[in-house]
């Protein structure tokens, strides 16, 4: 018998992705409204509904990715993190290189995965850039990579990372951006300040079905709040909804009128399901929520920047690599697909 071939560890870090040229709009709006995991329509109806869909709401989107530049910065903000989280774990002695994969653009999950048998990796941690589990997320994620690895040969010793709620450093380097932007107001005593916590929308169909997403949003909240002054007051929001169907409540942007009807002067939003800077920070927080904030009579709206690449993020990305490939991480398990959602 021969001798096993030496372990070459990869990390792959998967996000959703995002158009980067107003050209990108439509077949990115595509990718999204055909994925039955994201977006539920009618099975034989899928395509040709997305592709009027992506028709429908291309000029619409193209006007918001026009007003933050163009297009997403998330490739190039998830790339940075991969450089970092590299040096991070060449620091602590782990060699692995790692990968960026994208579900609904580029660079492609399958373009990731060539990249990844090129350089000969034979162990593979998989770690989606959602600290909380969805199957219209991490799940979609994993569904693909399941459908691209299925025939792999040589295999490939993969170690998913299913979600991260409720990791130490992620709930540190949190804590540690809101007590900077809570210093930056007028008044900075936490009693003046309100925290709203917003995070992405789901359809409300999805938590009855079993998604874990919304429970764990509300532990993040809860577990956050440990590290936060006792005084501030705070709030939990859902953002980002699109179509008829009922969505997670209260939404943002009612929550916001609500708290100028009660007097708030001082806001802070905690993107608190977000770990990178897109549309939905860069426009839907900093441009819209911030305009409706302002003529609803708040004085101060502020936003707590994504964490990017923090240093105390990017050492808990390492942290969660290295606790995965140990064995000892305290591992959660979610359907990636159910059958009522496919």
């Amino acid at each position: 018998m021969g001798d096993s071939p030496a372990e070459k560890l990869g990390v792959l870090l998967v996000n959703l992705g995002g158009p980067e040229r107003p050209e990108d709009v439509a077949p990115f709006l595509y990718e999204l409204f055909s994925d039955p995991q994201i977006i539920q329509l009618p099975g034989l109806l899928r395509k040709p509904l997305a592709a009027l869909a992506a028709v429908v709401r291309r000029r619409t989107a193209a006007g918001i990715f026009r007003q933050i530049g163009g297009g997403s910065p998330l490739r190039r903000i998830t790339e940075a993190q991969a450089r970092h989280l590299e040096a991070a774990l060449q620091h602590r002695g782990t060699s692995a290189q790692v990968f960026v994969g994208m579900r609904l653009w580029r660079p492609f999950l399958p373009e990731a995965l060539e990249q990844i048998r090129s350089h000969g990796i034979n162990r593979l941690v998989v770690l989606p850039l959602f600290p909380q589990f969805s199957v219209t997320t991490t799940g979609s994620c994993y569904r693909e990579l399941n459908r691209w690895m299925r025939s792999d040969s040589p295999p490939v010793e993969r170690l998913d990372i299913q979600s991260w709620y409720r990791h130490p450093g992620y709930l540190q380097a949190l804590a540690s951006l809101v007590a900077e932007e809570m210093n930056k107001f007028a008044d900075p005593r936490p009693q003046e300040i309100h925290l709203l916590f917003s995070a992405h929308g789901l359809p409300e169909k999805y938590v009855r079905n079993g998604d874990p997403y919304q429970d764990q949003v509300q532990q993040t909240v809860e577990l956050l709040r440990d590290h936060l002054p006792a005084d501030v007051p705070w709030g939990l929001s859902y953002q980002s909804r699109v179509g008829p169907v009922r969505w997670l409540e209260p939404s943002t942007d009612e929550m916001i009128r609500q708290l100028a009807s009660r007097g708030v002067q001082q806001l802070l939003v905690v993107p608190i399901s977000f770990v990178s800077d897109h549309s939905e920070t860069l426009f839907e927080i900093d441009i819209l929520y911030r305009a409706k904030a302002h003529a609803a009579g708040i004085r101060e709206f502020r936003r707590v920047p994504a964490l990017n690449t923090h240093p105390l993020f990017i050492e808990a990305l390492a942290d969660l690599v290295e606790l995965h490939c140990r064995g000892t991480a305290a591992v959660e398990s979610y359907p990636w697909a159910s059958p009522s959602l496919s």
